[in-house]
């Protein structure tokens, strides 16, 4: 898939990276008007704001996921966001539909981190380990290519939105469960479910071994792929502490991809739109410190002046490779579709799809 996606990669042509802001802007506008009903564009709550104001539809993973299922009659769809988020709005259209991602760079550490060769050969190992007692469940953020092995495995995608549900569902058809890639929203969301931390395990790819193990292996029900998100991981305990000095009145409410301390030193934790919705229903007043990506929280202290809205860490945590789609290329990418022209196209491989999208079908369809 790697390979695939290189091969189809274009480069920003440089006239592009010299134009204003304002010409930015206005040709945007322009080319988003003469695409007309053929174009939708998603764009992710961790989009800068230049860019995501362009946007048809914003929200999380899981909501960008069943937008881009319904969207039948849109030809093209671009994707304000990273290439697992693309990958699934092309497993999840027609083969008529195209899927453009304005700078393939725009990739996900946290999914790179689950390397297919890797995922098959952790596979064995825990099959003799455990026999067929696992489902397999991959967070969405993660490559196609790992969304088809589950799918295959019988297992399933998960939001952080959905997750507990997911892994209720996963639960009743095996006794453990191999959560990947993410670690932290692996096991922040089997602790809020009941099970405790000594039953779980962690699998090292870079080792092959098991760490954490310090149970009978009959007790053990959840093995977390070793993984992170570069941006949450960055968030502290002294974070939490520090805040709570500074201001006892301020509440802290964290992404679920932050560490276990992280997330139970805070008061309250949650996916992307749940920490929106929260801001949202809060009243005047009311002081937050934010443990997730920087360009969601200032947008949220921007739409809430009513509220005292701050980044938990005191250092700026942009998700980098996110905020590789900039306005040059979401223009170059729009312009290009305005002349007949696709580059950058996001096309996931027949039987990678298929499998894929049985996880995908798997996760949508639980309530």
């Amino acid at each position: 898939m790697i390979d695939m996606l290189t091969a189809v990669h274009q480069d920003l042509p440089e006239e592009y990276r010299t134009l204003s802001d304002q010409e930015l802007d206005r040709r945007i506008t322009e080319a988003k008007r003469r695409l007309g009903s053929d174009l939708v564009i998603l764009g992710h709550h961790y989009q800068r704001d230049d860019v995501i104001q362009f946007a048809d539809y914003r929200g999380d993973s899981l909501k960008l996921a069943k937008i881009a299922e319904k969207l039948h009659d849109v030809k093209y769809i671009v994707f304000s966001g990273v290439h697992f988020m693309a990958e699934t709005a092309d497993t999840l259209t027609t083969d008529e539909q195209i899927v453009v991602l304005p700078d393939m760079k725009a990739g996900c550490s946290m999914a790179d981190m689950a390397d297919i060769d890797e995922v098959e050969e952790a596979w064995e190992v825990i099959q003799e380990e455990f026999g067929d007692t696992v489902i397999p469940v991959t967070y969405v953020n993660s490559t196609a290519a790992i969304k088809a092995f589950v799918g295959r495995h019988g297992g399933t995608t998960c939001t952080s939105s959905n997750a507990e549900a997911v892994l209720k569902w996963a639960f009743e058809r095996k006794k453990r469960i191999l959560f990947l890639p993410d670690q932290h929203l692996g096991r922040n969301t089997a602790y809020k479910m009941g099970i405790p931390l000594e039953q779980m395990i962690i699998w090292a790819p870079t080792t092959g071994e098991f760490e954490d193990y310090h149970c009978d292996r009959e007790d053990v029900r959840m093995i977390l792929w070793k993984g992170h998100c570069s941006v949450h991981q960055k968030f502290l305990p002294e974070h939490v502490h520090r805040v709570r000095e500074r201001d006892p009145e301020m509440k802290v409410i964290v992404h679920p991809e932050c560490s276990f301390e992280v997330v139970q030193l805070a008061d309250d934790n949650g996916s992307t739109d749940y920490i929106i919705r929260t801001i949202e229903a809060a009243p005047p007043g009311s002081k937050w410190a934010i443990g997730t990506e920087v360009n969601l929280v200032q947008r949220l202290a921007q739409e809430h002046p009513e509220q005292k809205i701050m980044l938990l860490s005191t250092t700026m945590c942009p998700c980098l490779t996110m905020n590789r789609i900039d306005r040059p290329h979401l223009l170059w990418a729009l312009e290009n579709l305005v002349e007949g022209n696709v580059v950058n196209q996001i096309k996931v491989d027949p039987e990678t799809t298929h499998w894929s999208k049985v996880a995908l079908d798997r996760m949508l369809a639980i309530q």
